[in-house]
């Protein structure tokens, strides 16, 4: 039995909600595929998206950037992650190639984590990673002119060097340092449109619209409680928001997988990131932004868009 193991990186959801399309139609395929995802993704969250049988290992190979809120990076501590994770770089190389050699897999894939991918080298297994952005660019656009960056920046073009293959998907960054590299078309899970269903779940008269607000499952201050009613506008709210208004439901309670929310509404309120840009888009629905100060990805998400 094939064995594929996924590496999901954690940093938010647009990670999981690109790779998770593809599995699903991998699985499809070769419904023999025996899966193992990691990531620091709750489990409930993988299953949403992720269709059949796999197993989870709850660990975090990468954590991107560590973010104050949904647009707002917290520099000092993210390069203070970096610098400590890169202190015994080879040791935790070593590591990573054990654990990948116990679990056997025939195909190693990140989306977008780059100790896999070294520790998959190290082992003698074939390794991919996708991705619209990777953390070797990123960290040299933030960290680059830093005197303790260059050798971590080697270190992390080396490991997704060793990978056979990098899949850019589109849209994305340029990737200039990755000569092995292939562009391929956009990904997306396309909904089921439900907006009957969830209107009369919350009591809507007929013709009202709905609108999303979703951040990627960061938070973000936007002074809801502030915002005027709009007639025949009705808002759905991350639960976790300690709002009560009769213009503004809680999405989670509702029980509807995000491609479907995102297929019934008629506008989502988000930042640019991979994910909600390009599942809207795919499914057809008007987008409102707010820009990521300083992010070099957006520019390219927002062309496309």
């Amino acid at each position: 039995m094939p064995h594929l193991f996924v590496d999901i990186s954690s940093h938010g959801l647009g990670h999981l909600a690109q790779v998770a399309p593809i599995l699903n139609e991998v699985t499809r395929r070769f419904p023999s595929l025996r899966l193992t995802l990691r990531s620091g993704v709750p489990a409930e969250r993988l299953r949403a998206r992720v269709h059949g049988d796999f197993t989870h290992i709850a660990q975090a190979s990468d954590f991107g950037y560590v973010m104050l809120d949904a647009v707002r990076i917290d520099f000092a501590s993210t390069a203070a992650k970096y610098r400590a994770q890169h202190v015994h770089w080879e040791q935790r190389v070593a590591d990573e190639a054990a654990q990948l050699a116990a679990l056997q897999p025939d195909l190693v894939l990140t989306d977008v984590a780059y100790l896999p991918l070294a520790g998959a080298a190290r082992a003698g297994i074939p390794s991919l990673s996708m991705c619209s952005l990777n953390w070797a660019d990123l960290f040299a656009y933030y960290f680059g002119r830093e005197e303790w960056a260059p050798e971590i920046h080697r270190q992390m073009l080396e490991a997704y060097r060793s990978a056979e293959l990098f899949l850019r998907l589109t849209p994305a960054m340029p990737m200039d340092d990755f000569p092995r590299c292939q562009t391929i078309a956009p990904v997306a899970a396309l909904g089921r449109d439900r907006r009957t269903e969830i209107c009369t779940s919350i009591e809507l008269p007929p013709g009202s619209k709905l609108g999303l607000v979703a951040f990627g499952g960061f938070t973000k201050e936007l002074g809801v409680e502030h915002w005027p009613a709009i007639p025949d506008l009705h808002w759905l709210i991350p639960e976790g928001w300690p709002i009560h208004r009769a213009d503004m439901t809680p999405t989670e309670p509702l029980g509807v997988r995000f491609p479907d929310l995102l297929r019934s509404v008629d506008v989502v309120l988000t930042k640019p990131g991979y994910g909600t840009f390009v599942e809207a888009a795919c499914n057809g629905t008007a987008v409102l932004y707010l820009r990521r100060d300083n992010w070099p990805e957006q520019d390219c998400l927002i062309e496309w868009l």
